[in-house]
Order: structure tokens, then sequence, then C-alpha cells
């Protein structure tokens, strides 16, 4: 579970919020203060006053999987093999067993061929699957995921869901500009000029957002 308690920093103004265990989907228009907020919930930044906690901790750098909306602000070694080790490597995994996971994990992307590849040879969605794996490598409890979807096509998008789908991690909070995508989730936050515009079940979010450009098209077609 994540908890914010009167937290300020940057646009964000956000009295309370709670976002439990299960996937949880982040809406609202640029510049709304979605990125900033993940950013808070992965530790990769702190508030200026209130509190933020992940399971009754400070979250830090680390702590989560996180995946950022712009595939090269991802990477950060020059080859795919090392891109999916470092989590592990940084947590001084055994190196057997570290080659072990990441042949396993690009196996899961049908990149297991690609290990040698320099990463900016990679196209864009494959670059995203590489900071996904990268992610979950380590099997994070939390995923933070910003607008990843949004660089994938339909196939890509799949094995990424079936990806995070068996992860197991207990708490995803995905921001996205599908809102199909975001019906789909258990739970809904809308931001707005950084703060909590609505917080609800699909549901009871979107029958809030009806003739807004963030209702999804499947119910606008009566699916």
């Amino acid at each position: 579970m994540i908890e914010i308690r009167d937290l300020v920093f940057r646009v964000l103004r956000i009295g309370h919020l709670v976002v439990p265990e299960g996937t949880t989907a982040l809406i609202g228009s640029n510049g709304s203060g979605k990125t900033t907020l993940l950013r808070l919930m992965a530790g990769l930044a702190r508030p200026d006053s209130g509190s933020i906690t992940v399971d009754g901790m400070v979250p830090v750098p680390g702590s989560a999987g996180f995946v950022d909306e712009y595939p090269d602000r991802n990477a950060l070694f020059s080859r795919l093999a090392d891109e999916l080790a470092g989590p592990l490597r940084f947590r001084h995994v055994p190196c057997e067993e570290v080659d072990r996971r990441v042949r396993k994990v690009a196996a899961t992307a049908g990149l297991e061929d690609h290990l040698e590849r320099s990463m900016d040879t990679l196209s864009g969605g494959e670059k995203v699957l590489a900071a996904l794996l990268s992610a979950l490598i380590s099997s994070p409890g939390i995923l933070i995921l910003d607008e990843f979807d949004s660089h994938l096509d339909y196939d890509s998008l799949l094995l990424a869901e079936d990806l995070i789908s068996s992860s197991g991690a207990r708490t995803v909070v995905r921001c996205t500009q599908n809102m199909d995508l975001a019906a789909q989730c258990g739970r809904v936050i809308v931001l707005h000029r950084g703060m909590v515009l609505h917080a609800g079940s699909p549901e009871e979010v979107f029958s809030t957002l009806e003739g807004t450009c963030c209702y999804p098209f499947s119910r606008r077609a009566g699916r």
C-alpha cells in the first residue's frame, strides 16, 4: 500500500491519498503532475513537505521497479545484457545467478538472441521491453510505469501486459494515455493541476468523465 499525507512538491498538492495493492491507473492532462508523483512513489524524489510511504516505509531509489516514459532515459549501460543485469549486480547477486536470470528474463520477451547488442541499436519498442525486463528482474513488490505503453505496437503491448501480470508485483501504478487500459485497472486516479480530482474504481471515476477526452473509447462504442 502507498499512502500520501499533506504532500507538497512542485505542482503537487495532495492532502491524503491511499493507493492499495493491485493495479492503479494514473491519468490526467499534461502538466498535472503525473510523472512527478510517480517519481516520488519510486523514491526518485523527496517531497518538500508531507509524507509518502510504501508499505509503511519511505521509498528509496531502487526500492521499486521503475520504467521511464522515454526509452533512452532508462538505459544505464551500453549492452543489453548489462542493462538487464544491472539491478542484480547492484544487489551483489552472485555472477552465475545473474547470468542465469538475465538469460531467463530475456527469453520471456524474445530477446535472448540480442543480449550482446548495443542498446542504441535496439528499436524503440525493444528499448521499452528491455526497460520493463530490467525493472522486473529483481522481482520488485512495487512497479511504477510512466506511459511506457505509448511506445509499443499492439503485439508488444500484449507481451508487456503478460510480463506485468505474471511479475508477482503486489502494487502496480501505471500512468497511461490509453483510457481503455486504464479502465481495466482495479483503481483509477485523476490528477488535475497537481491535485487529485477523482480516485476510485473505473466505474466510479469514468462515470464522471463521460463526454471528455478521458472517457474510454470502448465505453463510447457501447462495449
